[in-house]
């Protein structure tokens, strides 16, 4: 199979590409912004663009995804490589300001999305994108793989009332969409009508998941340490939810979730018939004792599980999360508690609601638990969704 020729690269071997990119340019990006020689995005565009790129800006986790968590924001510096304005989409403003924008003809945005709603990058792309089509500035995304690949829609449609910056528009939470292509979808269906230009990776099919690529993967931020933890991440990422620990201070975060009050094997054991009854394939789970380094239960020791992702194209990573969430709820009792911290910056309404983008999963946890009615919440707004998604797919 020939390798995936991301829009990076294209850009950098085709003058054609080139010229798409006018004026002054800003680029938005990150660590995972490279080519398949692991070279930084910026250094492909300061050596073709020269002096007409001026401003570098960076999502959550910063430019240089140094930034562990939820609302741990990056400040604006020069960089004293590059010697280019750094302007952070994850601070005091999550939309770009007038002063931040001026002087710009063209945003490159080059990030590594992960294919799950949650996950903010494509929330400081359409706000980007709305920014500028009120400032006339042109918007070209490289785009880069779906790590999940783009075949397989899962999850409940964000319902209206939950818009959050986890969750700006009605898609599911593992959507089956490239960065490109919610570009696309965002200018035709969610307001974000810029100039906009997707410049297509060539060699990458829909059935795709990040291993079979040939490209190499660097984390696109610092708790999907493996292109395994991005197949478990649209399941696994609603425990930032709940007082579970989603294993953030191991080496194996989103892979590994579990509780002090848990004790492993019999829970595993009862995992694994839950997993028949439910017919999920492609996964296996490993009991494990673990203690985190830092944030949830810092040193303290954890039973749970990790997740083995062993056939990533038939695994549903949404429908086993709301299982694993049902089962941990079983479990613990009144020792399983819904986080009412603050998450991205709402200060009122619950994580896990802004995650799921309904209160419906979350009643379905504490009340129902059966496969049947979370199908009927999952399918709430799917067939819109499949057609608007429909008439923008690149692949």
């Amino acid at each position: 199979m020939p390798p995936v020729i991301t829009g990076l690269e294209r850009f950098i071997n085709d003058s054609d590409v080139q010229n798409l990119i006018k004026g002054n340019v800003g680029l938005l990006c990150h660590s995972a912004s490279i080519d398949r020689n692991y070279t930084l995005s910026v250094f492909h565009l300061q050596k073709i663009l020269g002096g007409r790129l001026k401003k570098l800006f960076g999502p959550q986790h910063g430019l240089v995804t140094d930034v562990q968590d939820n609302m741990v924001e990056s400040k604006d510096y020069l960089h004293p490589f590059f010697k280019l304005p750094i302007h952070s989409l994850y601070s005091q403003t999550r939309i770009p300001t007038d002063e931040m924008l001026k002087g710009l003809d063209t945003i490159v945005v080059d990030l590594q999305d992960v294919g799950t709603r949650v996950y903010t990058y494509i929330h400081t792309l359409t706000l980007l994108m709305e920014k500028c089509r009120e400032k006339n500035i042109k918007v070209v995304v490289f785009d880069r793989p779906n790590p999940v690949g783009g075949m397989m829609v899962e999850g409940n449609v964000l319902e209206k009332g939950f818009e959050s910056f986890v969750g700006r528009h009605a898609i599911p939470q593992r959507h089956a969409l490239t960065i490109g292509e919610i570009a696309r979808l965002a200018q035709r269906s969610f307001g974000a009508d810029c100039d906009l230009e997707v410049v297509s990776m060539l060699g990458w099919k829909r059935n795709m998941f990040f291993h079979e690529t040939g490209l190499p993967y660097v984390l696109p931020s610092p708790n999907l340490s493996s292109p395994e933890s991005t197949y478990v991440y649209p399941g696994t990422v609603l425990f930032e939810g709940t007082n579970v620990s989603e294993g953030r201070g191991t080496t194996r975060a989103l892979e590994i979730i579990g509780h002090p009050k848990i004790e492993p094997f019999g829970f595993c054991q009862r995992l694994e018939k839950r997993i028949l009854e439910w017919k999920i394939e492609g996964v296996r789970v490993r009991p494990i004792i673990f203690r985190p380094t830092f944030h949830k239960f810092h040193d303290v020791s954890c039973g749970g599980l990790q997740i083995h992702p062993t056939a990533p194209l038939r695994f549903q990573s949404w429908r086993f999360g709301q299982m694993l969430a049902r089962a941990f709820f079983e479990e613990l009792g009144s020792d399983f508690e819904w986080s009412k911290k603050p998450y991205e910056y709402e200060f009122t309404r619950l994580a896990i609601d802004l995650i799921n983008g309904t209160d419906k999963v979350k009643k379905w946890c504490e009340t129902d638990g059966q496969l049947n009615s979370l199908i009927k919440i999952e399918q709430l707004g799917r067939d819109e969704y499949l057609n608007k998604r429909e008439s923008i797919l690149l692949y």
